[in-house]
């Protein structure tokens, strides 16, 4: 055999730029992780310029997290079906043009519309660009790749609290979307030159569940709908009961249909898996009370106080560092202690810190407690992706992946309408008795969390070594 055929019939060895792509990959999803918390220091200017309702104000937040975790694992399937560079680019070109339509926004509409089209591109990025991730690393490189991949939580919570302060006092908070136009188009350039052309499969080409999708996505935009008009119809009147039911029975239909379809969307079974379930509970917990507490936070500093979006985006800096210590405390220990104690103890740690501006309101109990509460809410993001991730084959683990990330953006959205509906007084600015209520609402739900993550969370496993 000549060298030429030895140098054909040879697997392909690993691409010798996928550390660079890793790198460009890596600020995309950081890019989709800040838009989260970014937004959250510049609501109150962007309520001020565009004389936003609250309800206009709150979908602002809920209705990006809220698309993104609808079409998230949608996404998933059309990188199946198409390939992962195509979804990529197409992902990052209509983040990058939804954010500049956001940025120009002069009307709530424009400014919703925006939102929903960055969740669109964030779904379409987000599992294409961690599809390429697994497939362009081997062995412990993919695990180092991997841990790179997990840390841009963290990292995005820290960033996006003081990226969005600096922007919002100094050019204006349509620099919190503009930002990620020059750093999009930059990022696709450079990975349509560097990406390989992998494409898919044809014989393995699932079929698309557009109506899976739609029934989810819906379900839930009802469902946080009824929780934003609970601000001002209140929470037993009947227009928040009828969208609630309707919630509910989209999600029963979603998942009679997941059942019957021959390509679902998601498996249902790995939900009644007690570590799956377990996992998406406390990624949807810990989301939500990230979110409920920036929310207050970034109202009552800058609303109550007076005080400016650089000086509020500085506040959160050790709320922000806090979350990453206890993510990065829970990693270390988790072997040992078990999910079931970290995961109890976490939420008892984040309710005692909610509490804290409960007893007193003022600035310093503000940030000590949701500096308290963030420790806990960082160790739970751990904690979940263990859990869940932990049991599940090889083979399913794509998919399970896929329903973590969806209940961390649902979190997002019920954490913002529900604090935005307990607090509305306090946010639009009539009084300070919502800021307490709202950090009532999340200690009382912390609490209920710790008991239930005692009764559902599974034991050490017997595997751990």
């Amino acid at each position: 055999m000549t060298h030429e055929a030895v140098r054909q019939t040879s697997p392909p060895g690993p691409h010798p730029a996928r550390w660079r792509i890793l790198g460009f990959l890596g600020v995309a999803q950081l890019m989709l992780i800040l838009d989260v918390t970014v937004v959250a220091i510049a609501l109150p200017h962007i309520e001020t310029d565009l004389g936003l309702s609250r309800e206009a104000l709150t979908w602002t937040v809920s209705a990006y997290t809220l698309t993104f975790g609808g079409l998230m694992l949608l996404g998933g399937r059309i990188t199946d079906l198409v390939g992962a560079k195509r979804v990529v680019l197409a992902g990052l070109l209509v983040f990058t043009l939804a954010s500049l339509v956001t940025g120009l926004a002069g009307s709530a509409d424009i400014l919703v519309g925006g939102r929903i089209a960055q969740g669109v591109g964030a779904a379409l990025l987000s599992p294409s660009a961690l599809s390429l991730v697994v497939s362009l690393f081997d062995a412990e490189e993919r695990n180092k790749a991997l841990g790179v991949w997990s840390a841009l939580g963290g990292t995005g919570a820290a960033l996006g609290v003081l990226l969005g302060g600096l922007l919002t006092a100094g050019p204006g908070w349509s620099w919190v979307f503009y930002v990620n136009v020059p750093i999009g188009l930059v990022i696709a350039v450079m990975l349509a030159v560097l990406l390989p052309a992998r494409p898919p499969v044809a014989a393995e080409r699932p079929r698309l569940d557009i109506l899976g999708a739609l029934l989810v996505t819906a379900s839930s935009a009802s469902l946080i709908y009824g929780l934003i008009a609970a601000g001002e119809q209140g929470w037993l009147s009947a227009l928040t009961g009828w969208l609630v039911l309707a919630a509910a029975v989209g999600y029963v239909l979603f998942v009679l249909w997941q059942r019957r379809t021959r390509s679902p969307l998601m498996d249902v079974r790995l939900l009644v898996r007690r570590p799956v379930a377990t996992g998406a509970f406390l990624i949807l917990m810990a989301t939500a009370l990230m979110i409920a507490v920036f929310f207050l936070g970034t109202f009552y500093f800058q609303h109550a106080l007076g005080y400016g979006a650089l000086q509020t985006g500085l506040l959160f800096l050790p709320v922000a560092l806090a979350t990453m210590l206890g993510a990065n405390l829970t990693g270390r220990v988790l072997g040992r202690w078990g999910a079931r104690a970290l995961a109890v103890a976490s939420l008892i740690v984040a309710a005692i810190g909610l509490a804290v501006p409960v007893v007193t309101l003022t600035p310093v109990s503000v940030v000590v407690g949701v500096a308290v509460a963030a420790a806990g809410t960082g160790a739970m993001f751990v904690i979940a992706s263990a859990t869940a991730l932990g049991q599940v084959a090889p083979h399913e683990a794509g998919i399970a992946s896929g329903i973590v990330s969806t209940f961390h953006e649902f979190g997002a959205s019920i954490g913002a309408a529900v604090v935005s509906s307990v607090a509305a007084a306090s946010l639009m600015g009539t009084t300070l008795t919502g800021f307490t209520s709202g950090f009532i609402v999340a200690a009382v739900a912390a609490a209920v969390g710790a008991v239930a993550a005692a009764l559902v969370t599974p034991g050490r496993s017997t595997r751990q070594g």
